[in-house]
């Protein structure tokens, strides 16, 4: 091949890419430019979970850092919740700031290229989980419980819970993602052909993860075949004609392609960080600044390895039984109800006690050893989350010594509903089958209403974006 070929070929793939790229725009996605460690025999010390898991078990994460030491580690970049009240969030900030700074500088970091990543992760409940790492367009996404927009929260956001994350993003030179977002693809044409190709992309990772995590690799999606293959299948999930036959909804409904699973609150700080941040900007470098993205995994909700597993509550520093009382209370003014203990109910497991009846709801608590079931009738919510989370806040707001969290596995509560002056509520698991007709047709749903796997199965930190 002469000169000429050469450069004949090298046009037309380029042309070939820039069309790709454009159709890609229309559908809110971009190739992103993806930095990863230099040195790939510390990458187990290097990937660490999301910061919002096991918040209540700081022990987890002194045992990380016991593992990465001064190994360089997304442990350095992140603020583990767990943490929060305890440390100086400032001083931690400005910490994090400093040390991605330091590993963009040393070249602990270094560019890959643009590209889309296809990941294969494993864990001990899952033998293969496959998603694709890219970057949203922050211009189609939209928060609000009210939101038309092409990428949508599952769940309700809690503005108040954005501001710290938003300080975090403000100066910071990378974003590091644990965000899943989900596609609706139950004919698995997006991600899932990927499997068959792996042979012709670049590996850039193959690791262990600390702690359980289970195996991560992750391959370089640059070919513009197999990016145009992604982006007519995007467009197929896109189309509205289809969109509408699919969720047998009305007309007017716009098209819903892409809904947050996980770290909603995150993508929402990018968001509004994006917001604030293009006031000052010309609208020609709003096109393209970095600020503008948000890189986050996208996961297809038909895909074997995604479980939709419940997470349930445990309330704190509050006493059982008068919480009981309040909420016998506050359920029969509204619609009615009936507590029962665990003497009440003759099946042997009391979960087996959960039903799919749309005319009642039932919430199973535990607190010591005393075990038993709230039965509301006429709920006003579709979920039993939504119930309990109802009264819980109603409860919260009028009693502020009393603490919340949400767990992710039903032996950490009872572990922790165990223990003094604690009570515990196990929820039932939401279908993932429902989850996009839901939110099309009733809205986003009560906050924390389900967790995508079990806490060690969340999303480890391990790319780097540049995003100033």
């Amino acid at each position: 091949m002469g000169p000429a070929e050469k450069n004949h070929m090298i046009s037309s793939d380029k042309h070939r890419m820039r069309s790709v790229e454009a159709r890609l725009d229309k559908l809110g996605l971009k190739l992103p430019g993806v930095l990863l460690p230099q040195k790939k025999g510390d990458m187990q010390k290097w990937s660490v979970i999301a910061c919002d898991q096991f918040t209540s078990q700081p022990e987890y994460w002194k045992k990380v850092e016991g593992l990465v030491g001064n190994s360089p580690s997304t442990l350095k970049l992140i603020l583990p919740e767990a943490y929060l009240e305890k440390h100086e969030s400032e001083l931690e900030i400005d910490s994090i700031n400093r040390t991605m700074q330091k590993y963009v500088e040393d070249k602990i970091l270094i560019p890959q290229g643009r590209g889309f990543i296809y990941v294969e992760r494993s864990t001990p409940e899952n033998p293969s989980r496959k998603g694709l790492v890219v970057a949203f367009d922050l211009e189609m996404y939209d928060y609000s419980a009210d939101s038309a927009s092409m990428i949508r929260s599952t769940e309700g956001t809690v503005t108040d819970r954005l501001p710290p994350r938003i300080k975090i993003r403000e100066n910071a030179l990378l974003e590091l993602p644990h965000i899943l977002v989900l596609i609706d693809d139950p004919g698995k044409t997006v991600i899932e052909p990927l499997a068959e190709k792996v042979d012709l992309m670049r590996k850039l990772y193959d690791f262990p993860l600390m702690m359980g995590g289970g195996n991560i690799k992750g391959y370089h999606v640059i070919d513009t075949g197999m990016l145009d293959d992604i982006a007519s299948a995007l467009e197929m999930l896109a189309d509205k004609d289809s969109f509408l036959n699919k969720y047998n909804t009305d007309p007017k409904c716009p098209v819903l392609l892409y809904a947050v699973g996980d770290g909603n609150h995150s993508l929402a700080a990018a968001k509004a960080f994006w917001e604030n941040k293009k006031k000052s900007l010309s609208p020609a470098d709003r096109i393209s600044h970095p600020a503008r993205y948000a890189m986050a995994e996208l996961i297809n909700v038909h895909n074997d390895g995604i479980k939709f597993e419940p997470i349930h509550r445990v309330v704190t520093n509050v006493d059982p039984v008068m919480l009981l009382e309040s909420a016998g209370s506050y359920f029969n003014d509204l619609s009615g109800c009936s507590i029962m203990s665990e003497n009440d109910i003759a099946s042997d497991n009391i979960e087996n006690i959960w039903t799919e009846s749309s005319s009642f709801h039932i919430i199973v608590y535990q607190y010591g050893d005393t075990k038993g079931f709230i039965c509301v009738n006429n709920p006003a919510y579709q979920l039993e989350t939504g119930t309990l989370q109802a009264f819980l806040d109603f409860f919260l707001n009028k009693n502020k010594e009393a603490k919340i969290d949400y767990i992710h596995g039903k032996n950490t509560v009872l572990s922790l509903s165990a223990q003094k002056n604690s009570i515990g509520f196990l929820l039932p698991a939401m279908d993932k089958s429902l989850l996009f007709k839901t939110v099309i047709k009733d809205g986003v749903l009560p906050r924390k209403t389900f967790s995508m796997g079990e806490a060690h199965e969340k999303r480890y930190y391990l790319e780097c974006r540049k995003i100033r």
